[in-house]
């Protein structure tokens, strides 16, 4: 984190509520920086969480009920509904760094969740001086809504200057009870019939983004 590369970055929060109770701060904090290349989108992110918690050992099984950083990303800035296809995406990353997005629906109309791991490369450590802070760090691919899962010839859109994108990041928190405690983003969310839980279905929730 003391990196050079990092130190023009600014500092964002993940202080606006989306779902659960408001934590107090020793319990969930946080905060993120952004970077970028040519081929990938680089997050920086400091979690303050006094209870790491994963419980569903299957990446594919209630994963947004353990901690997780959720990454949403909409790569034309379009908005719109995205729960089932590619127009945006929503990456619950998990503790074992693994990434997870609903791919699309099952013929009984459940969702159909798949891993995206070539997608994100991810990886986080405790810091020395304080046992409840983790250092996360994501580097993605950012791909379009032509996306087609299971395609090896599917490439990301390169990254230059001027782009614009839709991004907004969360974390799910829990301290090890059967349901998320918390859940907090980095862009505040206007409810729908009384519901602020809206990222994983529509990317005009999402934050803008301007390459520089």
């Amino acid at each position: 984190m003391d990196e050079a590369v990092w130190a023009a970055a600014p500092w964002y929060g993940l202080d606006h509520h989306i779902l659960g109770e408001v934590p107090i701060p020793q319990d969930f904090s946080g905060r993120y920086k952004l970077l970028w290349g040519q081929d990938r989108l680089y997050l920086l992110a400091e979690i303050v969480d006094d209870v790491l918690y994963d419980s569903h050992p299957d990446p594919l099984s209630f994963y947004w009920d353990d901690d997780c950083l959720e990454v949403f990303v909409d790569e034309d800035a379009s908005g719109g509904l995205h729960q089932y296809d590619f127009n945006a995406f929503a990456y619950h990353i998990a503790l074992d760094n693994q990434a997870v997005d609903i791919g699309g629906q099952r013929p009984d109309g459940s969702p159909e969740f798949i891993l995206l791991n070539d997608h994100v490369n991810s990886a986080w450590q405790r810091s020395e001086s304080d046992p409840r802070t983790i250092v996360w760090e994501v580097a993605l691919k950012i791909f379009g809504d032509n996306y087609q899962h299971g395609d090896p010839g599917a490439q990301p859109v390169p990254l230059k200057a001027g782009k614009k994108m839709g991004f907004m990041l969360a974390y799910c928190d829990n301290d090890g009870s059967d349901e998320r405690e918390h859940f907090m983003g980095s862009h505040a969310i206007q409810a729908v019939d009384g519901d602020k839980n809206r990222g994983y279905i529509d990317a005009s929730v999402f934050g803008k983004i301007i390459l520089q």
